[in-house]
């Protein structure tokens, strides 16, 4: 595996009408490098986010689909999200606030 950085860690925020009700119950949707594990998950959160103190860590696997173009097959990237827990006492991000 290669050197993975904490800011390589988390692509992009996970915006969908499931995820953002689980923000009340301080629960964060993002979407991972593949091949990241849940420790590393928990500390590039912890560094990225100031006053932030994760409580527990879900990943899934998505394989990529089947797609097909003509007589020719392929198949569309690997897709690894992280549902993050937060404890009570910790902020919320402020990249999801007003959305």
């Amino acid at each position: 595996m290669a050197n993975i950085q904490y800011f390589d860690v988390i692509l992009k925020p996970l915006v969908t009408e499931k995820s953002m009700s689980g923000m009340e119950k301080k629960k964060y949707t993002f979407l991972v490098h593949p091949e990241v594990n849940k420790s590393q998950i928990k500390e590039a959160v912890e560094k990225m986010f100031d006053g932030v103190k994760v409580k527990n860590v879900n990943t899934l696997n998505r394989d990529g689909k089947t797609k097909r173009r003509g007589t020719t097959y392929g198949k569309s990237a690997k897709i690894k999200k992280a549902i993050i827990t937060f404890t009570e006492e910790s902020k919320n991000i402020t990249i999801f606030e007003g959305l």
